[in-house]
């Protein structure tokens, strides 16, 4: 098989080889339409490249370190970021080189190429993977088309794709990606026609702008649109936008910059405009007998077809296709700086005002109807908190993965998330909590007396300056007997805070300069050093709201712990007054039970505040044999290696016996119990993800740290001693042999 084809040398065995994309363009092509000049690589060239680079098993190994089925969004994000980063390090091979590189000087020697995925299952019936693979326009030099040839190849294993692939049934191991290589039409006038409507058979619909298709398609340039009569063939409507920008070439690829005032004034496109661009889709349509999604663009007055799909929204009945969903977890850079304005200058402050305000009311003083009325209030705010931090809070992430994504295509580095070492060591609100923490140690740690007043718990009468601080702490950040941040006495037989302070006093503070800091001056220069121009703004910028991301996704669960603490404040009040009044069968005669209290029981019980603790779980094999491991593997968080024995959170309670030198093992760590990582020398997790927040403090300490083992907290035990191997996401058990033995019953 040929690596390389042209559009006239296609023929119907080929499909399979150059993918859904590429066929369909070949047809279209032979049946007169305008398209640009065009190459097709194959499958065979991604095969060769991948077989000659060892790419095969490592990619088999990054998605089998556990059941692809049950990888979370998080886990899989990672897990194509070290897949892509592999086809970013390693060079395309000798002969396949020479080939390209002939084709790509002969066909488009000085032009700019559009470097586009064609997957064999892309756009086939049932599926869609439009947005899913990577695409690039205004590429320029042979060499700059083969790296993103590379880039396209690694789209095959991006988190969207393998999302998408896991929902539709289609098979992983045997995916493979084939490209086109287009010249790039740079027209002023660009979009996309569907001869069918989506949600009206009898309409066709066409979206324009100005500039280059790609600002429509990714969502930066908003388009105008009209709609048709499918039957009339003629416009309905015309619906105008404010037109303010476009996108055009630039010297290092794409720009986005004002539109000329003469143009913002009109549309894109006339009527009479409106009609031939329909008739390319209607004519698409009647080609492949199935309405089309058709990318166009126009260049002096010549309509081209950049691409033509099938609309597969239309086949929902096969397959149900939640690509709109995983595209919303990514947002472009536009959308990113948006959302920061809103979190940080209005949704922050209000979620501050709102935990202070419910604060400063007196619950003592409401009877027990209004703190019934009271505790329903607050479970809606609290509710509605939470519903902020999944549609705004959580999509804001993605700033530290684009970034990532951004610096590891300019600086190629051996390590996928050496990029995580320019966003440690911001101004998190755990890490303020952390160094209040250790200011309270240092102090405890140069007075044997209060060390002894602390451990004995005796005449806890301390030196004002201490009290006060222990105070402002309190204030801040409650006492750490609760489950969120800012709560208070949620078990007021335990002293946390102090039982904490004695256990950091105990251990030496260390002097030593962190190596992350040292290192982010010079990872930071040499980053900016990959750009000129406008374009290190951009990565300046960018680097400046990955900071902001990163921050938040620490920040965000204090907010919201500060809110829920007073919620809990309401209930705790609740219980205590509904068990002031003993049990209800004991109470007396129904007439004599206040309605209010009964309403006040009712709402702490419909509500659901339980104080259960879960059980702890027994691994078993699937013959019901106790299970006792040895390796444990996961996803690798945060480099390093660490041994010591671990210990077992299953309640937030735990936390207080946690000991210095012990490895935090829990199903997730969240800022609200990072207190201790100080203390730990590794951190273990059954959730995945480089950027959930045991990852993110473990990385902060310079912590080793693996993510992504299931079971994690049934496997291992408190006191067992054991390794974990960051850099490999290995959990080696060493006090236990492997063994089974048979559970009674």
């Amino acid at each position: 098989m040929k690596w390389i084809l042209s559009p006239s040398e296609i023929e119907r065995h080929h499909k399979n080889c150059v993918g859904g994309k590429a066929y369909t363009l070949s047809l279209m092509a032979r049946e007169g339409f305008e398209i640009p000049e065009t190459l097709f690589l194959t499958v065979d060239a991604y095969h060769g490249f991948v077989k000659a680079a060892g790419l095969g098993e490592r990619i088999l190994l990054e998605l089998n370190r556990k059941n692809f089925k049950d990888m979370r969004w998080e886990e899989i994000w990672d897990c194509a970021t070290r897949i892509r980063n592999f086809f970013l390090k390693q060079p395309i091979p000798k002969h396949l080189h020479d080939e390209l590189t002939a084709q790509v000087q002969s066909r488009f020697n000085g032009k700019s190429v559009a470097v586009r995925s064609s997957a064999p299952d892309e756009d086939a019936a049932g599926s869609s993977f439009a947005g899913l693979h990577e695409s690039f326009i205004n590429v320029r030099g042979t060499e700059s088309i083969l790296k993103h040839v590379r880039l396209v190849w690694a789209s095959l294993w991006s988190d969207a794709a393998l999302l998408y692939r896991q929902e539709i049934g289609l098979d992983v191991e045997k995916s493979a990606m084939a490209v086109v290589l287009q010249e790039t039409v740079t027209g002023n006038r660009s979009g996309v026609v569907f001869s069918q409507n989506p949600n009206d058979e009898t309409q066709g619909i066409i979206e324009s702008v100005y500039g280059l298709n790609q600002g429509l398609v990714d969502g930066r340039v908003e388009p105008d649109r009209w709609i048709l009569d499918r039957e009339k063939n003629t416009v309905l409507s015309h619906t105008p936008v404010d037109r303010s920008h476009w996108l055009i070439p630039s010297e290092h690829g794409v720009e986005m910059v004002p539109l000329p005032q003469d143009l913002s004034q009109r549309p894109p496109i006339s009527t009479e405009e409106a009609l031939r661009i329909y008739g390319l889709a209607c004519r698409a349509e009647a080609l492949f007998k199935f309405p089309q999604d058709v990318e166009w663009t126009i260049r002096n007055d010549t309509l081209y077809l950049l691409q033509s799909r099938p609309i597969t929204t239309l086949l929902s009945n096969q397959t149900e296709d939640k690509r709109a969903w995983y595209l919303s977890l990514h947002r472009s850079f536009e959308n990113l700086k948006a959302l920061r304005k809103t979190i940080e200058e209005k949704l922050i402050p209000e979620m501050k005002q709102t935990a202070r305000d419910l604060a400063g009311k007196d619950l003592t003083i409401l009877s027990h109807g209004e703190l019934a009325d009271e505790i329903k209030k607050r479970w809606e705010i609290n509710h509605g908190w939470v519903n902020v931090y999944w549609e705004e809070f959580i999509p804001y992430a993605h700033g530290i993965r684009l970034f990532g994504q951004y610096y590891n295509d300019a600086v190629q580095p051996d390590d996928p998330y050496e990029f995580m070492n320019l966003l440690a060591h911001t101004q998190m609100a755990s890490l303020e909590r952390n160094r209040m923490l250790e200011d309270l140690a240092s102090m405890v740690r140069s007075d044997p007396e209060l060390l002894e007043k602390l451990q004995t718990g005796n005449a806890l009468v301390f030196d004002p300056e201490f009290e006060k601080k222990v105070d402002g702490f309190i204030e801040k950040f409650g006492d750490l007997s609760c489950a969120v941040t800012g709560g208070t006495e949620c078990a007021t037989d335990t002293r946390p805070l102090f039982k904490l302070l004695v256990e950091m006093a105990a251990k030496p503070l260390s002097s030593k300069p962190s190596k992350q800091m040292k290192d982010a001056g010079t990872l930071e220069k040499n980053f900016l050093g990959c750009f000129e121009g406008s374009k290190r703004k951009e990565a300046m910028d960018l680097l400046d709201l990955a900071r902001s991301s990163y921050r938040l996704r620490d920040d965000d669960n204090i907010y919201l712990g500060r809110i829920e603490a007073q919620l809990l404040t309401a209930v705790m009040e609740g219980k205590t007054r509904v068990e002031k009044s003993g049990p209800v069968e004991n109470s007396g005669p129904r007439e004599k039970q206040p309605p209010e209290l009964d309403k006040l029981r009712s709402v702490i019980h419909d509500l659901d505040f339980g104080d259960g603790k879960p059980e702890m779980a027994v691994a078993t094999d699937e013959y019901g044999f106790k299970v006792n491991p040895r390796q444990l593997v996961g996803q690798p968080a945060g480099p390093g290696l660490s041994r010591g024995n671990a210990r077992v959170i299953r309640h937030h309670l735990d936390l207080q016996d946690f000991k210095n030198a012990e490895i935090l093992v829990c199903d997730s760590v969240d800022p609200n119990m990072t207190f201790v990582i100080p203390l730990a020398a590794g951190v273990v997790e059954r959730r995945g993800g480089m950027l959930i927040h045991g990852a993110i403090i473990a990385r902060e300490y310079g912590l080793p740290c693996v993510t992504g083992i299931p079971d994690a907290t049934s496997l291992i035990r408190t006191g067992d001693e054991i390794t974990v191997d960051g850099y490999l996401g290995i959990v080696t058990i060493l006090k236990q042999e492997v063994r089974t033995q048979k559970i009674d019953g």
